[in-house]
């Protein structure tokens, strides 16, 4: 089957022919029953916190009965989130689709609780015991380790049936309240003299006009937008930055940060590491910063000029090229890993196109078995298709995860961009080596791009959300409080690299990342990701052949150790800030080939 020039949307009709289908119905009702017969089987089995006793035969017969059948019903609930979120971030006004994820939801709800169950009846239980009586738990070794260590931070099962009970009505309220908002906005805006009503996902799109009117008019228009939207989503970040303190200290957790080191399985160690490293290279990304600016004949970069276009591109990357360039280079470094992209848009497995009440990011989902759904909103450009690679990168690393159970996928945000980062890392250097000197500089810079905002710009978001943190403990903020902590945090790390006057006090409204109880500081790990990602293809450079042997394999084991294990395996040190300072060097260098290609254009 050829491939479409123009974005295609994927086929999820091989899951259930539709929504409103008898075939859906059936499904949806195979798995709430499912549900509840593991309700009933921890009910039958006391599956929660209870005195610590002997490990008896029956005990272990019970652990591996209910793991296996928790790790079945995990895999249903996978298949079916995936098929409904794909209907409605497609569509977030598609009633139906909303009205199925609800119900949804509802039973995804009981399967949270059961894991707190689970997590508090693992800590009651002799693990080490049990690793060596029960192969199941032998397979399940660092779930189990890391189960008893979240045992010690629940509630009373009590509370945490509460909390649980009332999360659709309060975090998840709050983040639908957010993605509704945003996916529906709709801004005025002038373009070629005709003022238009365009959705904020299209104007946002603006910021990579190669027209600076065009770009500054979109800022304008944006701004005028997100402060028109900023109340209700200035309440509901109030609301889950509130339910987060909460239950942090409720659960005995210092801090949310501390909580979400421990689901991104790292230490205060690796997070202060890797931020010092951060840190000591913001006057390197600010050097990039101001030789883009020279290029653009600008005396400083706007924050509407973080996104300009710079050299040529005289490829056309239209999705047709995409397509051919991706699969091509895929397999410079292996068949296996050329032969999946081939399938992923071969069999539909990906929505590219832009369109009204589509949701604003790009993001992978595993679907079922060795397949996954690819959501990206794409452009005609590198950038476009560097996004595209990254994405398939995910899906890549959902293939080698299909050897594992549900449990043993349970992959921390740190180490899920390991894949995506080296993929796209793949195509980038291949378009470099292929390039002419303009081409190579609008490749670097959309390289550059990136790395700017996984590096200075997380750190922004880092710095801003833990002052909300801090300062939610206090008081409810208003709109005011988080522009002024944001554009707080944005000169604090952009620096002299942009007009301090014309930076983004609204992005707290626009980035979906903070609206979510359950991922908290979901920024720190995309600094990771790229940084690792970074690291790994610096060795694979050093020894291509001795890197593959163990690659894949990593991959397939990023849900059975923590960070620090695995990186070992490569002779990383992530506790140390040489290693980060050695992936930030590959950003550099690429920073100093800019600042010459630019000085020889000037």
């Amino acid at each position: 089957m050829s491939t479409p020039k123009t974005p295609p949307r994927w086929d999820m009709s091989v899951v259930y022919p539709g929504l409103d289908s008898p075939e859906f119905d059936q499904g949806f009702a195979h798995f709430a029953q499912h549900v509840a017969d593991l309700v009933q089987l921890f009910d039958t089995n006391h599956i929660q916190v209870r005195e610590a006793s002997d490990l008896s035969a029956a005990t272990v017969q019970t652990f591996e009965e209910v793991t296996t059948r928790y790790n079945d019903v995990l895999e249903e609930a996978t298949t079916l989130g995936t098929y409904l979120n794909c209907f409605v971030t497609t569509d977030t006004q598609d009633t139906l689709a909303q009205a199925r994820l609800s119900s949804f939801q509802q039973q995804a709800v009981k399967l949270s609780l059961l894991g707190t169950h689970y997590a508090a009846w693992i800590g009651s239980l002799d693990v080490q015991g049990l690793l060596a009586r029960a192969p199941l738990a032998s397979d399940h070794a660092y779930l189990l380790h890391k189960a008893s260590e979240q045992a010690r931070h629940l509630m009373s099962p009590v509370e945490e049936d509460l909390a649980a009970g009332l999360e659709l009505s309060s975090g998840a309220g709050w983040e639908k309240l957010h993605s509704d908002i945003t996916s529906q906005l709709r801004v005025p805006i002038e373009i070629a003299g005709e003022r238009q009503e365009l959705p904020m996902s299209v104007v946002r799109t603006f910021a990579f006009d190669p027209d600076r009117e065009m770009r500054r008019a979109a800022y304008e228009a944006e701004l005028v937008g997100w402060k028109k939207a900023a109340v209700p989503l200035a309440a509901a970040l109030n609301g889950i930055k509130g339910q987060v303190n909460t239950i942090s200290r409720r659960r005995g957790w210092n801090s949310p940060l501390d909580a979400s080191l421990f689901e991104a399985n790292i230490d205060q160690a690796t997070l202060e590491a890797m931020l010092t490293a951060a840190r000591e290279s913001f006057p390197d990304f600010r050097r990039y910063l101001r030789a883009k600016a020279r290029m653009l004949g600008l005396e400083k970069l706007s924050w509407y000029d973080l996104g300009a276009p710079v050299g040529e591109e005289k490829q056309i990357w239209d999705f047709e090229k995409a397509h051919d360039f991706i699969v091509a280079r895929f397999g410079d470094y292996s068949q296996r890993l050329s032969d999946f992209a081939a399938r992923a848009f071969r069999e539909n497995w990906i929505d590219a196109e832009p369109r009204a009440g589509k949701v604003n990011r790009a993001y992978c989902m595993p679907l079922r078995c060795d397949e996954s759904r690819i959501f990206v909103n794409f452009q005609p450009s590198f950038t476009g298709v560097s996004t595209l690679a990254h994405e398939l990168g995910h899906g890549y690393h959902n293939l080698n995860l299909v050897k594992r159970s549900m449990l043993q996928k349970e992959t921390p945000l740190t180490l899920a961009e390991t894949a995506s980062i080296f993929c796209e890392t793949i195509v980038t250097h291949a378009a470099l080596a292929r390039a002419d000197r303009k081409e190579q500089t609008s490749i670097l810079e959309a390289s550059l791009q990136r790395s700017c905002q996984a590096v200075v710009d997380i750190s922004s978001r880092f710095l801003f959300e833990s002052r909300v943190f801090e300062r939610r403990k206090q008081h409810e903020l208003c709109v005011d409080e988080f522009n002024e902590l944001l554009l707080e945090a944005e000169m604090e790390t952009y620096g002299n690299g942009l007009d301090e006057h014309l930076l983004h006090p609204y992005m707290w409204a626009m980035k979906p990342h903070y609206y979510s109880s359950h991922l908290s500081f979901y920024n720190y790990p995309y600094m990771f990701g790229l940084l690792f990602g970074l690291g790994l293809y610096a060795r694979y450079q050093q020894d291509a052949e001795s890197f593959k042997t163990g690659y894949d394999d990593l991959l397939s084991s990023t849900g059975l150790a923590d960070a620090a294990t695995l990186a070992a395996r490569f002779g990383i040190d992530v506790r140390s800030p040489t290693f980060w300072r050695s992936s930030l060097e590959m950003v550099r260098k690429n920073i100093d080939l800019f600042e010459g290609l630019v000085r020889t254009e000037s």
